[in-house]
């Protein structure tokens, strides 16, 4: 193999149509220009205050059910405290209860709280039994308490009456069959809930007031520790301003650890932008001072009114025609490499490839072999581009046989191309890198084809080298490119 360089003319703009597929927008702009309008960020609200807004809605949550909770737990313990106390006046009445001559029932001792004997009190007692009067306490003056059928299995009772109009009954009541009488006897204690209610309400006022103060202060300190906890965010955001108005390159304070991150990424997205920036400037400039020469030889020849001005003309402007084809090469490559989601099988791009390169040489035979599931980190249209270059040389300086192979190598893939050409000395082939290098001027080409190769697989962090094939004894294109796996 003599040479490894692109086709030029008809060929290479067929091949360079065939794998160029520029997306049209609506508008009818080519997908990746610059829209210099920037993109509108719409707010989604304030971070602050839907923190605040969700911890103060957790805490109402919590507050409220444990507040109704205790609220019945405590008038729970509370009623039971109150109804103890009529249980205890209930046993003491049953216990001092006995049987007259005339088979009623009497107390054999008075009972020992005072209000039994003052009428209209609120604590009453009752005795009644069938076929006897009732036997009532004197606070119950010119009242009786009400008899209700007990529950069937039910021996005592306990419940809320308001059969006074003073206010409602807490009653408590027991059949009991004392000794000495067949008479099933209904003993009844009743006392006006009013110092119950009173408890409950003073209690529910407490824990309402308490509850109110808790969560006032639980807010408070939501408040603090939402706006001191991303103090350090708006912190950011000056410090991020201070990059963008000229007044600091980098992100240089302190940050907590949750933040940490984003700064090493922002200081990151800033130092690739600025080697962005740079690399635009040095090939711009290179393209400048390449333009140069050229446009002087074509200026000096047209001043000059020389005879061979056409042929001047054609041959700089070919020579600028490569020029500007390597720096828009590497240009597209440096802008599509900030992508990080770039990415690109390589199996399907070896088909693509195959069928385009066996339609303009139909004698050459191309084999692809090796693994069918690597995926590279690079974008389709430059892997096509670059399989493009490297296998159209191979089919084009060999006899007709291409062997590509695709291995996987920890973190890269391996791309391996060989020809059955006649090679290239060792000593020559660094040469190929060179733009405009060409070995062999019998067949058509730029010698751009490799320059842009190597250029482009180097953005991409990959690397290209060339050796001798060891199968067939022509050239051995050894390509390797970054692995997403």
């Amino acid at each position: 193999m003599a040479s490894a360089s692109s086709p030029s003319g008809g060929r290479k703009c067929f091949f360079s149509r065939f794998f160029r597929r520029k997306k049209i927008e609506k508008s009818g702009n080519l997908v990746g220009e610059n829209n210099s309008q920037e993109p509108v960020i719409r707010p989604t609200g304030s971070l602050t205050r839907r923190l605040i807004a969700i911890s103060a809605l957790w805490i109402f949550i919590l507050l409220s059910g444990g507040g109704v909770t205790l609220d019945r737990v405590l008038t729970q313990a509370v009623t039971d405290n109150f109804d103890s106390q009529l249980d205890y006046v209930l046993a003491a009445m049953i216990a001092s209860s006995e049987i007259d001559p005339e088979g009623a029932v009497r107390l054999n001792r008075p009972l020992g709280d005072q209000r039994f004997l003052e009428a209209h009190s609120g604590l009453y007692f009752q005795v009644s039994g069938s076929g006897y009067e009732r036997f009532p306490s004197p606070s119950l003056w010119d009242r009786s308490l009400q008899v209700n059928p007990m529950p069937k299995g039910q021996l005592v009772r306990t419940y809320d009456s308001d059969e006074f109009s003073d206010g409602t009954l807490r009653v408590m009541e027991r059949d009991v069959r004392l000794p000495g009488s067949s008479v099933l006897w209904r003993f009844q204690v009743a006392e006006i809930r009013t110092s119950l209610d009173n408890q409950i309400k003073k209690l529910r006022h407490t824990l309402v007031k308490a509850f109110l103060i808790l969560g006032t202060g639980l807010i408070v300190i939501t408040v603090l520790q939402v706006t001191i906890g991303l103090w350090p965010l708006r912190k950011l955001r000056r410090e991020i301003s201070a990059v963008r108005n000229g007044q600091a390159s980098r992100i240089h304070d302190r940050m907590p650890n949750e933040v940490a991150p984003l700064i090493e990424e922002l200081n990151a997205l800033l130092s690739h932008n600025e080697r962005q920036a740079e690399e635009a400037r040095r090939h711009a400039g290179n393209l400048a001072h390449a333009l140069k020469t050229p446009l002087t030889v074509v200026t000096n020849e047209a001043n000059a009114n020389s005879d061979a001005l056409k042929e001047v003309v054609l041959r700089e402007v070919m020579t600028m025609r490569r020029h500007v084809d390597h720096h828009l090469a590497r240009a597209r490559a440096i802008g599509r490499r900030g992508n990080a989601q770039s990415q690109a099988e390589v199996w399907p791009a070896l088909l693509a490839v195959e069928r385009a390169v066996t339609r303009l040489y139909p004698h050459a035979t191309i084999d692809l072999a090796g693994v069918k599931d690597a995926v590279v980190r690079i974008e389709r249209q430059d892997l096509d581009e670059i399989l493009g270059n490297l296998i159209e040389n191979a089919a084009k300086y060999g006899q007709g046989r291409v062997f590509v192979t695709v291995e996987k190598q920890g973190k890269s893939v391996e791309i391996l191309i060989e020809d059955d050409g006649t090679g290239i000395p060792e000593n020559l082939r660094g040469q190929l890198f060179k733009r405009g290098a060409r070995l062999d001027t019998d067949k058509p080409g730029t010698g751009l084809g490799l320059a842009i190769v190597r250029d482009v697989v180097e953005i991409y962090g990959g690397s290209v080298t060339l050796e001798e094939s060891e199968d067939l004894g022509g050239l051995f294109v050894r390509l390797a490119l970054p692995s997403v796996h």
